[in-house]
């Protein structure tokens, strides 16, 4: 296996910090949601990163699989990550649903296209077995 690309970011703070890239082009303020206890500022927070990567990646997986099946996708097709997080006694967790939108396409097609694409996409691959990730069409 080979290493196609390495991200890197630095985080300082926690949750009530903020999250830096290497090359800049990431470069946010962090705050805890109410929630979760905190004053709910105007930062993000590592759901809302994890949610937005999963999305863009899953949707990436998505393409790929559709060109490898020949399934001609619409423009305006949307995938929509929910990322919950979990408290199990002294743990925490998280929680994901990945809601596809699939103008043109029937809920059959548009199901049998998220599960090809959960098989491949490399955040599907990295919570396999740790998170419960549910697919949803709409």
């Amino acid at each position: 296996m080979s290493n196609l690309y390495t991200a890197t970011a630095t985080a300082t703070g926690g949750r009530a910090g903020h999250t830096k890239s290497d090359d800049g082009r990431l470069d946010l303020n962090l705050s805890v949601p109410r929630g979760m206890g905190g004053d709910d500022g105007p930062g993000t927070n590592p759901e809302q990163l994890f949610a937005a990567g999963y999305a863009a990646c899953f949707q990436g997986a998505l393409g790929n699989v559709a060109r490898r099946d020949k399934i001609t996708l619409s423009g305006d097709q949307t995938i929509t990550a929910m990322v919950g997080l979990t408290r199990d006694g002294g743990a925490f967790g998280l929680d994901v649903e990945l809601q596809g939108h699939f103008p043109g396409l029937d809920e059959e097609q548009a199901m049998n296209l998220m599960r090809a694409a959960h098989e491949v996409c490399p955040y599907s691959n990295a919570t396999r077995g740790n998170v419960d990730v549910r697919l949803s069409v709409k």
